[in-house]
């Protein structure tokens, strides 16, 4: 039976912490709700159609420094007082007259740091976020797990099941789910450890979903996935829904981040995978340096072979595609409806604007361009969703085959 040409489209956003001074530090510390009243009518501006709510704790709270940060992070929700009822209302309020939606809030944190004071604080406030997100009727929490840099990935297993799976309950407890955002975190430790965020890969995300199951939380154990961070592990998006799908477990993916990674040839020459190692200026005399700003120098693990991309601003590559050294947006659009089963209307797509050299932050300097990469973005999904409907339902329907082979799992 022939069936109609109905392409399905994600709904694109964009996180907060793109610009995380939109409303002036002096002003949205006496008023901490105008900061995301603002937000969401800037997001209108650009033509986003969610965003993803950055949380953080205060400046005058963090244990990181903001200038040993590779990617300063926002606290567009601040928490210090209580979110309570009246300050969603005013929010809730402010996404009615937008129109803009909150698909998420986002609190990017280790979540297993190694001293115990840190992260007990760092778990309050994931607390106060999770309470943030039902008075906003919010599905979902993104964030980090994090590795206890005192221990082996290994006994991180012990510290999850022991210190992160509690959050999980109290996620369940209040209807959400925890998405994972699998970078690794290079720069986060002055040592040689890559890896520091402990779901960082797939298998990972199923040894951990696999401990979740045993304590009845595998349903708030999610995935945000973000491309950018496969092509840092030299993987592509195609292969790892392909995985997901082949251990049966594709439903793991329940949102996006739109960012890239363009790989450096010259850089991935001298360094390899495993970034710079020697010589990088986070050490000094023997031993780590005393200046915070120093330690941002732990982040060319990555940054001496690659830079984060800001969809649209890297030239179209094919080479680099099928070398899995930078993201293959329309393929990336088309695999995620192929093969992981997604209701794609309700699957948020999050724009995560962390290309250095356009990190300006200044609104009407940086408003073009994010408008440039939402509806680059937009349009990208569009193509992909009108090849899916078109390959996938028309066509077969009617008996016709689809030309070509395509991009296929676990080749390059």
């Amino acid at each position: 039976m022939p069936v109609d040409f109905e392409p399905r489209f994600m709904k694109v956003g964009i996180l907060t912490a793109a610009l995380q001074e939109l409303t002036p530090r002096e002003v949205r510390d006496q008023d901490p709700d105008r900061a995301i009243e603002e937000w969401l009518e800037f997001a209108a501006e650009i033509g986003a159609d969610s965003i993803q709510l950055s949380a953080a704790l205060h400046p005058s709270e963090s244990d990181v420094p903001a200038e040993a940060m590779l990617d300063p992070v926002a606290n567009t929700l601040d928490l210090r007082d209580t979110f309570d009822r009246s300050r969603a209302d005013r929010v809730v309020a402010a996404v009615g007259d937008t129109g803009v939606e909150i698909a998420d809030i986002g609190y990017f944190d280790n979540m297993l740091h190694s001293d115990p004071a840190l992260r007990r604080k760092k778990h309050d406030f994931m607390l106060r976020v999770f309470d943030a997100a039902v008075l906003l009727g919010c599905p979902a929490v993104c964030g980090f797990v994090g590795r206890n840099a005192e221990r082996s990935l290994e006994e991180n297993l012990q510290d999850f099941e022991e210190s992160f799976i509690p959050l999980l309950q109290e996620a369940q407890a209040r209807g959400l789910s925890y998405r994972i955002e699998q970078c690794p975190m290079p720069g986060w430790t002055l040592d040689d450890a890559f890896l520091n965020n402990l779901g960082y890969t797939p298998n990972a995300w199923l040894t951990l979903y696999r401990i979740c199951e045993r304590h009845g939380v595998g349903d708030q154990l999610r995935i945000h996935y973000d491309p950018s961070h496969a092509i840092l592990m030299g993987q592509d998006t195609r292969s790892i829904f392909q995985w997901l799908r082949d251990e049966d477990v594709p439903f793991l993916v329940g949102g996006f981040h739109v960012k890239g990674q363009v790989i450096d040839p010259r850089g991935l020459t001298a360094w390899g995978y495993g970034g710079q190692t020697l010589e990088r200026g986070d050490w000094v005399g023997g031993r780590p340096s005393p200046d915070p700003a120093d330690h941002a120098n732990a982040w060319k693990k990555q940054t001496s072979f690659a830079e984060h991309e800001l969809p649209g601003t890297a030239r179209h590559d094919p080479l680099a595609y099928l070398q899995n050294r930078s993201v293959d947006w329309l393929d990336h659009q088309l695999a995620a409806r192929e093969l992981l089963g997604l209701d794609v209307t309700e699957t948020p797509l999050i724009v995560e604007h962390e290309y250095p050299p356009a990190r300006i932050q200044n609104r009407e300097l940086l408003k073009p361009i994010l408008e440039g990469s939402i509806a680059f973005t937009r349009r990208i999904d569009e193509a992909a969703a009108c090849m899916f409907a078109l390959q996938n339902e028309v066509l077969p329907s009617q008996g016709i085959p689809v030309q070509g082979i395509g991009r296929q799992a676990y080749r390059s």
